[in-house]
């Protein structure tokens, strides 16, 4: 749990020496409190005080990275809650699982199919991160070859999953050069794969039936050398285990119990594709690290990752486009230009909306701090002088061989105004996108 800056205090030695660049050792101690310090400021804290602090320091969901470059997963580091309260960090990593008893043919049509999980919402793209291969063999030889040919085939990170010790040795050898995530189905055994997880500098996942019992195995993993674990609380239904993604996010955030403060991994237990889904997202939203499904149908992996994609997004900071000039189709100097926002979500649905008229337009996006349309007129960040200021700085004059610009319909006050300060002709558009089209259809 962090430190309040007065028990920080408590903990340098108050010399108020100003060594530090502070005035006071209570300065100090608050800008430590708010990370906007580092405690090597400080040269006459004692070891035992630095120990203390710096452990405190620690985030009490410990960060662990799955993979390599640009595919690598980075899962935990989060320090609240709720998400309102200031924002989650590392999105839940979605993965699919794959069977080693699979044939060739088989595991490499699946591996296809997981590839071409991405898509693209609101300007920023959403894909899939991880396949997990079980093995479901228990052969050792058939799991490697397995992992072999799934790694010839993606860039995605890796997740192995096995109850033979001996399966997982050889396996993850295979691409040790991968960090792959080593998952120990088998609590009993949990010893051994601590020993290849540290072998091959990879992080492990721990498989519990209990509360209880992943406290004691992660201890026993952290203390064999091991540093990133997962918890997988592999037990009951989807609201018991609910349940105890939610104590054991509370246990480590609030109570500071540092055993339970690991990433969690969730694999989905429902045969329906609808069912999976309604459970994946469930995991996504109730602190899984990782959701691994079965499921690679697109129709039922991007809602998940559209799920995924809303509630780790910064609750304070909208997501927004750039504030310029978007050209809509074969634009010409005849074209119609319409003004909008730059919230993400109006630019983009504005411009599918122009896109189905067949109306080649130009857009200028006013820069409203990633607010919509009446949002941004009740804040004063989408007045008439703001938008006559926008048309001016875009350089669209120059572009068009018109004076006429479109204004959405929800802000027509601003209409008399924007003419007045613009010297442009405003015409004022439909209130709902969806009547964009037939409006541009007649448009003159």
């Amino acid at each position: 749990m962090a430190l309040s800056g007065l028990d920080i205090y408590k903990l340098l030695p108050k010399t108020n020496c100003k060594v530090c660049g502070f005035a006071t050792c209570l300065a100090f101690a608050m800008a430590l409190a708010q990370k906007k310090a580092s405690l090597d400021k400080c040269p006459y804290v004692t070891a035992q005080a630095r120990d203390a602090l710096e452990t405190a320091a620690q985030p009490p969901i410990k960060l662990v990275t799955i993979g390599t470059g640009d595919e690598r997963i980075e899962i935990g580091n989060e320090t609240v809650m709720y998400r309102h309260e200031q924002k989650f960090y590392h999105p839940a990593a979605i993965g699919f699982l794959v069977e080693d008893a699979l044939s060739q043919e088989g595991i490499d049509a699946f591996v296809s199919s997981v590839n071409k999980l991405e898509f693209e919402r609101v300007g920023q793209k959403i894909a899939a991160s991880l396949i997990c291969i079980r093995n479901s063999s228990n052969d050792a030889g058939t799991f490697a070859s397995a992992v072999k040919r799934v790694a010839g085939g993606t860039k995605l990170a890796i997740a192995l999953d096995s109850k033979n010790a001996a399966a997982m040795r050889d396996a993850a050898k295979v691409i040790k050069d991968r960090r792959p995530l080593i998952i120990c189905a088998d609590p009993k055994v949990a010893a051994e794969f601590a020993g290849i997880a540290k072998e091959n500098n990879a992080p492990m996942a721990v498989t519990c039936s209990n509360l209880d019992e992943a406290v004691q195995l992660t201890d026993m993993v952290k203390k064999s050398g091991v540093d990133e674990i997962m918890i997988d609380l592999n037990m009951g239904g989807l609201s018991k285990r609910i349940q105890n993604f939610t104590f054991a996010r509370r246990a480590a955030l609030k109570k500071n119990i540092r055993a339970l403060g690991y990433p969690i991994l969730a694999f989905t237990a429902e045969k329906n594709p609808a069912l999976e889904l309604a459970e994946a997202v469930s995991y996504v939203l109730k602190y899984a690290g990782i959701v691994i499904m079965k499921n690679v149908s697109r129709d039922f992996v991007f809602p998940l990752l559209v799920a995924r994609q809303d509630i780790y997004q910064d609750p304070q900071k909208p997501v927004q486009v750039e504030p310029k000039i978007y050209e809509i189709g074969k634009v010409t100097k005849n074209s119609p230009v319409a003004v909008t926002t730059n919230f993400s979500i109006t630019y983009f649905t504005v411009a599918g909306e122009i896109e189905s008229s067949k109306v080649p337009t130009y857009i200028i996006c006013c820069d409203s701090e990633g607010m919509s349309v009446l949002t941004a007129w009740a804040a004063e960040k989408f007045t008439a002088e703001i938008i006559a200021e926008t048309l001016k700085k875009s350089g669209i004059e120059a572009i068009v061989a018109h004076k006429k610009v479109i204004i959405p319909g929800y802000v027509s006050v601003l209409s008399g105004k924007l003419e007045e300060v613009s010297g442009w002709s405003v015409f004022v558009g439909p209130r709902e996108a969806s009547g964009i089209s037939n409006y541009l259809r007649n448009w003159k």
